[in-house]
């Protein structure tokens, strides 16, 4: 009976073995061998097509616009040069500055609210029905206190004096007709105040601009003051071609440019701390190439304490005098520092020529008696003046209405 078994167990797993061995040799005639040699292949599953009515692209947030919304390219333009293409600059906008007529009136009313300090208080000095010595010695301290100096003081004084004793009984309009009268007389009303920019031909018969140098020490307003020079210019019809030749100071040439750029006017720069002189002659060249009718060369604010500087200043003057000669050389001094601006002109006027003198920040002192002490001191007339901060405050210098801004109405 075991074998038996045994012959049936036999049985069992040899026909197992059997039906194992077909199975595996069906399924190796239906798979091909591995190409072990040829690269992987991958395949990338076939894109579904879109049905009517569907987007044919991808989805993205952008909104969709018509052809007539698209910012097209320039006709022959690349994707490259569009994309590298910047933004070209804004031209500034040409300014047309005020009038220097209309000037005159605004430095009046701006004069008379800071210089009453000087002339109202030489009125009420002058209306005393007695006129002592102490009387006189007020007077004299008011007249030294607003920076009109010494001899001029005594010169004065004296004057008022003996006409006040042949006037006898004084009203307020005779004190303030005889003050007026006065103060003109040291104010000066035959002096030369014109800012000549005639230029002229020189001997190669080349027609040349006018050429104004200006000249100062630092924190005078320098640069500035030159730039609204040439507004003043252009506002007298006058084309102008500025020379930056204060290479010293950074940001001078461009803070030059920028007025000039306001107001139409081209400025001749070099590199910072170049030869000013260079830069000076260069401007000139340019001057006479356009055909422009001045030449304003603005200078270093050099220190007057250094020899050195100043010895520069005077090369200036000298290497553009070789176009032909200079037709001003004006003077720009800050009516606030006193007789330390004397100090300055003295200095200035040993290297070159003073022809006039601009006072910036006349408004806001009651020292306008600088403007007779500068005059004493150099036989130069003042013949700008600085009112404030704004683009057309720079005004011609007139005696009378200086001078009725001093005493008041």
């Amino acid at each position: 009976m075991d074998i038996v078994i045994l012959a049936v167990v036999i049985a069992v797993v040899a026909v197992a073995a059997i039906g194992g061995l077909v199975v595996t040799t069906t399924r190796r005639k239906k798979t091909p061998p591995l190409d072990r040699s040829a690269p992987p292949t991958i395949t990338a599953p076939p894109p579904t097509e879109p049905r009517v009515g569907e987007e044919a692209e991808a989805a993205r947030d952008e909104q969709r616009r018509t052809i007539e919304e698209v910012d097209l390219p320039p006709s022959g333009a690349t994707d490259a040069t569009v994309a590298e293409a910047p933004e070209p600059p804004a031209a500034p906008e040409i300014e047309t500055p005020a009038p220097t007529a209309g000037r005159l009136v605004r430095l009046r009313e701006r004069l008379a609210r800071s210089q009453n300090t000087l002339g109202r208080g030489l009125l009420t000095l002058l209306s005393r029905d007695h006129l002592d010595e102490d009387t006189w010695e007020e007077i004299e301290d008011t007249l030294l206190t607003a920076d009109v100096g010494v001899a001029p003081t005594q010169e004065l004084v004296e004057r008022l004096r003996e006409r006040v004793r042949v006037l006898g009984a004084r009203t307020p309009d005779e004190l303030r007709a005889l003050l007026r009268e006065e103060l003109l007389k040291l104010v000066g009303t035959d002096m030369d105040r014109t800012v000549h920019t005639e230029g002229g031909v020189s001997s190669e018969g080349v027609v040349r601009p006018g050429v104004v140098l200006v000249v100062g020490v630092n924190g005078t307003g320098k640069t500035t003051t030159t730039g609204k020079l040439a507004r003043v210019l252009v506002a007298d019809g006058k084309s102008v071609v500025l020379g930056a030749a204060d290479t010293f100071r950074a940001a001078a040439a461009d803070q030059l440019q920028t007025w000039g750029e306001r107001v139409g006017a081209r400025t001749v720069r070099g590199p910072e701390g170049g030869d000013p002189a260079s830069v000076a002659f260069d401007a000139v060249k340019e001057g006479i190439a356009e055909n422009a009718d001045v030449v304003l060369v603005d200078t270093a604010g050099r220190l007057h304490t250094k020899t050195g500087l100043m010895d520069e200043l005077g090369k200036v003057k000298r290497v553009v005098e070789k176009h032909g000669p200079v037709d001003e050389v004006l003077l720009v001094l800050d009516a606030t520092t006193g007789q330390n601006g004397l100090i300055q002109a003295r200095v200035f006027a040993e290297v070159v020529d003073i022809t006039g003198i601009v006072l910036t920040k006349l408004d806001g002192t009651a020292k306008g008696g600088i403007v007779i002490a500068v005059q004493r001191e150099l036989n130069v007339p003042v013949k700008l003046v600085g009112l404030g901060e704004g683009a057309d405050d720079l005004a011609p210098f007139e005696p009378e209405a200086f001078v009725d801004a001093l005493i008041g109405d």
